[in-house]
């Protein structure tokens, strides 16, 4: 057997694995709260790593009616891919390809009437009307029309809308504090977006849909489902309210490494950069070939563990670029080199998760899968993949 053949040699060093299973699965949980309200998909940032592609077509498959993500290239990738449903994009700046959107059949979020201008003229060019959707701020104060634009937007939508130049679908806003579901900002909210849609059809403008709740609301606020729900993070089994539980999810990313070498470690040595770990007794240790660069931060050095020969396994040391290192013990157990260590997954099998890691680096589970990136394979699992 030659080497490029063998086995091994097939095999990526670092992978994430992306199950589908649990895509699904997570996919029918929202729709189960959802009640009535339809579900809308969201896939931005590559489907948040897991594959915008995979997990938009297993999630329309599991029940899902739409797809959403921010920006048009995004949208109309989805669509040359072969994504037929609903796609909506939300956040461009003026001078985007709106053109390339209209002709898709995509629906544009606009926040301005800078923007809808902008559609407006896309649309004309093209020779169709644009599908767009009416971004209203309700108090989170980012992306969305204000309260002294959105009359102006409505205003210029109704002569745009007569001429038969755009389309209207929908009306949405997004919360602010969704994460604490008995917020009074929540409330609020969601009183502004009543009054913003009761303005729109003041003006004769009917949307065919509104909605606002997030992958939060939508597992904790039915009075905010309205037409349509957009779960993001919870369509990859990570809860949005990790203090009220996980609801059932099944987080689908599973991130692992192959043991690239196994080696004895004297006591009183010094491992990796600066020596910040030192052996207290002989000990034997793996080296992992997954660093800053992988995605794997550097601020967790020494204050993570693995899952590696049935065991879990301290980090020690620094993170490096491409490299870490995992104490094994005196014993190395039948650890060797090609074996996988999990670093983080579901944690049904005793490893540890993406929530582990947020909480020891004081962040958020998103930045945690958003940020595996580098030299790590994505394959994937369950689903279509089988």
């Amino acid at each position: 057997m030659t080497p490029d053949s063998s086995p091994l040699a097939r095999q990526p060093q670092v992978e994430a694995i992306v199950d589908l299973d649990a895509i699904a699965h997570n996919v029918g949980i929202l729709r189960t709260h959802a009640g009535s309200a339809d579900v809308l998909v969201v896939v931005k940032a590559d489907a948040y790593n897991h594959g915008a592609y995979e997990v938009a077509k297993t999630a329309l498959a599991a029940g899902a009616t739409a797809i959403g993500v921010t920006t048009v290239a995004e949208a109309v990738a989805l669509r040359e891919a072969g994504i037929g449903a609903p796609i909506l994009c939300w956040l461009n700046t003026p001078d985007a390809d709106f053109a390339a959107a209209v002709r898709a059949d995509i629906e544009i979020g606009v926040a301005s009437t800078e923007h809808l201008r902008a559609v407006a003229a896309a649309a004309r060019a093209v020779g169709e009307a644009a599908t767009v959707s009416v971004k209203v701020d309700t108090g989170l104060n980012r992306n969305g029309a204000s309260p002294h634009e959105y009359p102006h937007l409505l205003d210029e939508l109704v002569t745009l809308a007569r001429q038969g130049t755009v389309r209207l679908r929908a009306i949405f806003s997004h919360l602010a504090v969704a994460d604490e579901p008995h917020n009074p900002t929540n409330d609020l909210q969601r009183d502004r977006f009543i009054e913003a849609v009761d303005a729109a059809k003041a003006r004769g403008l009917t949307p065919e849909l509104v909605h606002l709740a997030n992958s939060a609301a939508t597992l904790t606020r039915p009075d905010l489902h309205f037409d349509l729900v957009r779960p993001g993070i919870a369509v990859y089994g990570l809860t949005p309210v990790p203090d009220i539980g996980d609801f059932g999810l099944i987080p689908a990313m599973t991130v692992r490494a192959r043991v690239a070498l196994v080696k004895e470690v004297a006591a009183g040595e010094g491992v990796s950069y600066g020596h910040e770990w030192t052996a207290e007794r002989d000990t034997t240790v793996a080296l992992l070939p997954i660093g800053y660069a992988d995605g794997l931060p550097r601020a967790l050095g020494g204050k993570f563990e693995v899952l590696l020969g049935g065991a879990r396994r301290p980090s020690i040391g620094r993170v490096c670029m491409d490299q870490v290192v995992v104490d094994l013990g005196p014993d190395a157990g039948g650890v060797a080199a090609g074996d996988e260590a999990v670093l983080f997954g579901s944690g049904k099998n005793g490893e540890p998760t993406a929530q582990d890691w947020a909480t020891t680096l004081g962040t958020i589970h998103y930045e945690v899968v958003t940020g595996i990136r580098g030299r790590v394979v994505r394959n994937y699992v369950g689903g279509a993949a089988e």
